[in-house]
């Protein structure tokens, strides 16, 4: 259910950065709209489709991907933007580890795709 949500978060960003004519977000639209919405998205797609034999690696790795994409999309937004004066040093360690979980996630998924069951 939080597919929705960065498809929406990414979606406003785009009208907003076109109606301003200001494009200083472009990244954080980019990383939104591709790990937050397409990837799970495709992710989705495949976990219907095909059978994963340890259903508890897709909860660990559906977990981690929405903290990893959460993560880096806001560590991205803190780290170029930084509206809240907060300490840089902490700011980039958000940022690498929101992007680190993200990675994670994408390492486990390549792990899944070899633990699925044979349908035929």
């Amino acid at each position: 259910m939080v597919n929705p949500i960065f498809e929406i978060i990414g979606t406003f960003l785009g009208s907003k950065m076109s109606g301003n004519t200001d494009y200083s977000l472009r990244p954080i639209y980019a990383h939104i709209l591709l790990v937050g919405w397409l990837s799970v998205f495709a992710w989705g797609i495949f976990y219907k489709v095909y059978t994963v034999k340890y259903k508890k690696l897709v909860s660990i790795q559906a977990i981690t991907a929405m903290l990893g994409a959460f993560g880096l999309t806001l560590g991205m937004w803190m780290y170029n933007l930084n509206p809240f004066n907060l300490n840089e040093t902490f700011v980039m360690i958000f940022f690498i580890v929101g992007g680190t979980l993200l990675l994670l996630a994408f390492a486990l998924f390549v792990v899944i795709t070899f633990l699925t069951e044979d349908t035929n």
